[in-house]
């Protein structure tokens, strides 16, 4: 189940959030950049913000099975451009579809609202998630452009269905 994310998500989604970097940064950064309970506490305050956000500004979706929170994912509007923050599926809920049903109902989100283009940073070493967005269409940047370790990705976004 794909639903808004609420205040009382923030411990899980944070945990979360924690456990999905590790996989792709452990042993190319130093762990206390995506450990620890100072980066812990960060990432939950970051969570918290953008949960806080109203809808034309972006949301934050929850993917929920079983009761658990599974993965999560986060977008922005802001300066007329959208960009997909996070995705996050727990490590031990991969290859179960999580990932495409939260991109899925981003993608409904995005429509809904008249966007058009997303835009996205993906680590440069996170191979899998590079992967995952290139089977759902998303682009590198036509003009190469590059956030420090990180690469630009675009998606143009289709018309919604039925319209």
């Amino acid at each position: 189940m794909i639903r808004s994310a609420q205040p009382a998500d923030l411990d899980a989604i944070a945990a979360l959030h924690t456990r999905a970097r590790a996989t792709y940064y452990r042993g190319r950064i130093p762990q206390e950049v995506y450990g620890g309970a100072a980066e812990l506490a960060r990432t939950r305050e970051g969570w918290s913000l953008a949960v806080a956000r109203a809808g034309a500004e972006g949301g934050v979706l929850c993917a929920e099975r079983d009761g658990e929170l599974t993965g999560v994912a986060a977008f922005r509007t802001a300066d007329g451009e959208t960009t997909l923050t996070q995705l996050h599926v727990d490590p031990g809920h991969w290859r179960r579809g999580t990932g495409a049903a939260l991109h899925a109902a981003c993608l409904d989100a995005w429509r809904r609202a008249g966007v058009r283009r997303v835009r996205l940073e993906v680590y440069e070493h996170n191979l899998r998630a590079q992967a995952f967005y290139a089977t759902h269409g998303w682009l590198p940047d036509p003009d190469g452009a590059q956030a420090g370790s990180h690469r630009t990705l675009w998606l143009a976004v289709g018309e919604p269905s039925g319209e």
